[in-house]
């Protein structure tokens, strides 16, 4: 009885070890992803907001937002000091972003110029973690590509590409008087998200500025903090120091959020109802064991033996029982995350991600 019991005990604390491991390292691989190619939170300018004209008393015109530019932070750097000295904030980096075109030879793509402070964008995002070719390095004439893009060029390291403000029309001669710039590929970057690997053009921010015809501003100021589930509120008192539209992780990945609330949810409802299928066997293992010593329990009685120190020998059984399967559980679960590393592995041939 005790050996099955232990084992029984064994399996289930296994089970609820290993689960938990399983879904906190998920959980933890899938935000790490996530955060790994995005800032935790983005402060950009307010969007104008385009309010009717009324013509008389009884009818209003419809009113059409005009094109227009990029919508700017002029006072970044103000904005940038300000918000390094709230608590909770670990990098701060400017970005100028907008959209243009990458071309050489016959080939180009549609792409997403960002403007960088290398120094300082290294510590939102860590691009040196993500490099898969060259060097992390933005001098005057240099530029980065996502891996995937420069695939779609047929672009290496050394090579020089064309970035354009996508004024080039179709049949026309790709170089740098028509429209462009040349720039040598510095280096290569896998974000870790193949649409933003197959778009992202990474330059100096002064380049940038002058190739998106914003010099002197940014269209947004990257953030990083020290817990990223405390984001929103973060962002929240971000918003209440400067006149920006604040916005954290959290609100751009509220589905992600909505879906790892569930997850944990799910597992906390198996760790209970194990932890109750563990405990209803170690009470049962107890009370047959109570039951087959009902004499020995009567001559300890007679002997003296007082009731409570007979509910502390079966309550001692129950505790050792407990423990020895607790340990065994816990050597079990290392075997199986241990297992699902070895043999479990990604599309590259790596564990998916770290189970501790």
């Amino acid at each position: 009885q005790s050996a099955w019991i232990v084992g029984g005990v064994m399996i289930g604390v296994a089970v609820v070890v290993f689960i938990s491991a399983l879904v906190i390292g998920l959980q933890g691989n899938t935000i790490r992803r996530t955060l790994g190619a995005q800032a935790h939170i983005v402060a950009k300018p307010i969007d104008p907001v385009v309010r009717p004209q009324l013509r008389d008393e009884n009818r209003v015109a419809q009113t059409q937002a005009a094109p227009r530019k990029l919508t700017t932070i002029e006072n970044w750097q103000q904005v940038m000091a300000t918000f390094e000295a709230m608590p909770g904030i670990v990098a701060v980096s400017p970005m100028a972003s907008g959209a243009g075109l990458a071309l050489r030879g016959e080939a180009r793509s549609a792409v997403t110029v960002f403007g960088i402070d290398l120094a300082r964008y290294d510590r939102i995002v860590d691009l040196r973690d993500k490099l898969v070719g060259g060097a992390l390095r933005l001098e005057p004439g240099d530029v980065m590509l996502g891996a995937e893009l420069a695939k779609d060029l047929g672009a290496t390291v050394g090579d020089r590409v064309t970035i354009s403000d996508g004024g080039i029309g179709a049949g026309t001669s790709v170089n740098a008087s028509a429209g462009g710039e040349q720039y040598r590929i510095a280096g290569l970057i896998d974000p870790g998200n193949r649409d933003l690997s197959r778009r992202a053009v990474y330059l100096p921010l002064h380049t940038a500025q002058s190739f998106l015809g914003i010099a002197g501003a940014v269209t947004s100021i990257d953030l990083r903090v020290q817990d990223v589930f405390a984001a929103d509120k973060t962002a929240a008192s971000l918003a209440r120091v400067a006149p920006l539209n604040v916005e954290s992780w959290m609100q751009t990945n509220g589905q992600l959020l909505s879906a790892l609330d569930a997850q944990t949810m799910a597992t906390g409802m198996i760790r209970v109802f194990v932890s109750i299928v563990v405990m209803l066997g170690i009470a049962s293992v107890l009370v047959v064991a109570v039951v087959q010593k009902t004499r020995e329990i009567g001559i300890l009685r007679a002997m003296g033996a007082s009731r409570g120190q007979m509910t502390r020998v079966f309550l001692l059984q129950g505790a050792l029982v407990g423990l020895l399967g607790s340990l065994l559980g816990a050597v079990l679960s290392v075997v199986l995350a241990t297992g699902f590393g070895f043999f479990v592995h990604g599309a590259d041939g790596k564990p998916l991600f770290p189970i501790e």
